[in-house]
C-alpha cells in the first residue's frame, strides 16, 4: 500500500473544484468557482493528514521501506499548493479554465512522484491515473484532455522504467501478490466511489450554475419588457397631454356658466372633476420628466425620515378618505439621496393595499442592521398561493381586470435594481403584507444605484 491513494483523493476533490471553477468563472459564477476552490484546499488539507497516516501505516506497520524524507516533501508541495490557492482566492480575478487543467497537471505530476518512491508502474495504485483521465474528459475542452492523456501516458511509461522498488523483508512471494491484489481492488473501489461522489457534485454545480444563467435571462426579459412598458408609457402620456389640456379648458369655461353658479352641488363635482383632471395632468408630466434627460436634476439630498415623511404625506394627499396609520422610529440623521423611484414603489405599494383594505392600511418604516425594511399592512383578502408563488411575475394579480399585476413586477424590479428584495404573505389575523429590504448604502449620497 502507498500514500498514493491518499494523495489521490486531495487530488480528485482539487480537480473537480478547479474544474467547477473553471466551468462557471464568467461573471456572477465566480462566486461558485471560489466556494469549490475552498473545498478543494479544506480537502487537501485532509488528504495531508491521510497521508501522513498512510505513509507511516506502510512503513512501519507492513514494513515497507520507503524513502521517507522525499515523500514527506511531496506533502510539503501539497502544503504550499494550499497557500497557494488560498493567496488566489483573495485576488480580484475570477478563477479560469487553465486554473482547472494546472491543477489536474499539479495532481498528475504529484502522484507520479509518489509513485515512483513506492514501486513505480508495479504499485496497484497507478489505477488511479484513470481518475485524471475520466475527471479530465468531464471538465476540460479536447485540447486540456489530450493533453492530460498524453501526459498520463509519458509518466506510467516513465515509472516503468524509471522507479525505486519496493522493498521489504519476511513476506512470499504468495503474500506480496496478495497484497498486490487486495491493493488493487482498493484503487479500482477508490477509482468508483471518488467518480461517483465528484462527478456527482459537478453536475450539482453545473445545475446550478444552468439555473443562475436562466435566472438571469429571465431578469433580461423582464427588464426589456419594463422598457417596452417605459416607451408606450412615455409615449401615451405624450398623447393624453392634448386631451387633458382640452378637458381643463372646457371645465373651465363651464365654472363660468350661469347653470353652474345656481346650482352649488354640481358645481362641487365640476370642481372634484378638475382638481381629477389636474391630478392626471401633473401624473402625465412626471412620466414625461422621467422618460427625459431632466430625471439626474430630480436627484437631490434629504434624509430617510424626511423622505418617507414626503412620500406619506404626498400619497395621503390624494386619498384623504382612507385612513394610513404611519409607524417609524427613523432620526432626521440619516442623509439619502430622495430618489423618486424608490416613491413610485412605494405608491404601488400603497395603492394596492387601498384596492385591497376594507378600512385601513398600515406603512411601518425601520432600519436594521444596515438595511431599510418598509412593511406595508392591509386587512383586505389577501394574496392567493398562486400569486405568493409567482410573486414578482408580471400579469401576476388577484384582480380580474386586463393588464394588472404590473404594480408589484414593477416594484420588484426597482428593488432588485437597488440590491433589494421584496417579500410578501398573508397575516394570520387577516390581510396581506408586502415587505420592501433594501441596504441603506444603494441611497446613500453618491452611491444610489438605479440607472
Amino acid at each position: 500500500m502507498t500514500p498514493g491513494a491518499s494523495f489521490l483523493i486531495s487530488g480528485v476533490s482539487g480537480w473537480l473544484s478547479g474544474a467547477r471553477a473553471a466551468e462557471n468563472a464568467n461573471g456572477p459564477s465566480d462566486a461558485i468557482a471560489r466556494q469549490n476552490m475552498l473545498q478543494l484546499i479544506q480537502l487537501r488539507w485532509i488528504a495531508v493528514a491521510g497521508q501522513v497516516v498512510t505513509i507511516l501505516a506502510v512503513n512501519f506497520g507492513l514494513r515497507f521501506k520507503l524513502p521517507l524524507f522525499e515523500m514527506m516533501l511531496v506533502l510539503a508541495a501539497l502544503v504550499a499548493l494550499n497557500l497557494f490557492s488560498l493567496l488566489r482566492l483573495k485576488r480580484a480575478e475570477p478563477l479560469g479554465p487553465y486554473d482547472l487543467f494546472a491543477a489536474l497537471t499539479l495532481d498528475a505530476l504529484a502522484l507520479t512522484v509518489q509513485l515512483y518512491f513506492s514501486g513505480g508502474a508495479t504499485n496497484p495504485f497507478t489505477t488511479l491515473y484513470l481518475l485524471h483521465v475520466i475527471l479530465g474528459a468531464v471538465l476540460l475542452e479536447a485540447w486540456a484532455t489530450w493533453a492530460i492523456v498524453a501526459l498520463i501516458s509519458f509518466c506510467f511509461v516513465g515509472l516503468i522504467a524509471f522507479n525505486r522498488p519496493i522493498i521489504t523483508t519476511g513476506l512470499s512471494d504468495q503474500a506480496f501478490f496478495e497484497l498486490f491484489v487486495m491493493g488493487m481492488l482498493i484503487g479500482v473501489v477508490l477509482d468508483a466511489l471518488l467518480l461517483v461522489t465528484f462527478v456527482g457534485k459537478i453536475n450539482t454545480n453545473l445545475r446550478r450554475h444552468d439555473a443562475r444563467l436562466a435566472e438571469l435571462r429571465q431578469q433580461a426579459a423582464e427588464e426589456t419588457h419594463i422598457v417596452r412598458m417605459g416607451l408606450l408609457a412615455s409615449g401615451a402620456a405624450h398623447e393624453l397631454g392634448t386631451p387633458l389640456a382640452t378637458l381643463d379648458v372646457i371645465l373651465g369655461d363651464w365654472r363660468r356658466l350661469p347653470f353652474f353658479a345656481a346650482n352649488p352641488e354640481l358645481a362641487q363635482e365640476l370642481e372634484d372633476m378638475r382638481g381629477e383632471v389636474s391630478r392626471c395632468k401633473a401624473i402625465v408630466s412626471g412620466v414625461l420628466q422621467s422618460a427625459g434627460e431632466a430625471r439626474s436634476g430630480e436627484v437631490r439630498a434629504s434624509t430617510l425620515r424626511a423622505f418617507m415623511d414626503e412620500v406619506v404625506a404626498e400619497w395621503r394627499a390624494s386619498r384623504a378618505e382612507h385612513n394610513l396609520i404611519y409607524d417609524t422610529d427613523l432620526l432626521d440623521a440619516t442623509p439619502i439621496v430622495a430618489e423618486s423611484t424608490l416613491k413610485q414603489v412605494i405608491h404601488n405599494v400603497l395603492d394596492n393595499a387601498l384596492e385591497a383594505s376594507a378600512a385601513t392600511t398600515r406603512l411601518m418604516a425601520v432600519i436594521r442592521n444596515g438595511w431599510i425594511r418598509i412593511e406595508v399592512e392591509d386587512d383586505g383578502a389577501g394574496f392567493t398561493n398562486a400569486t405568493l408563488e409567482a410573486l414578482g411575475t408580471p400579469y401576476n394579480s388577484t384582480k380580474e381586470r386586463d393588464g394588472g399585476g404590473l404594480g408589484l413586477f414593477l416594484v420588484v424590479n426597482v428593488l432588485r435594481k437597488l440590491g433589494g428584495r421584496v417579500s410578501a404573505a398573508n397575516r394570520p389575523e387577516g390581510g396581506a403584507r408586502v415587505v420592501l429590504d433594501l441596504p441603506l448604502s444603494s441611497l446613500e449620497i453618491g452611491g444610489h444605484r438605479v440607472d
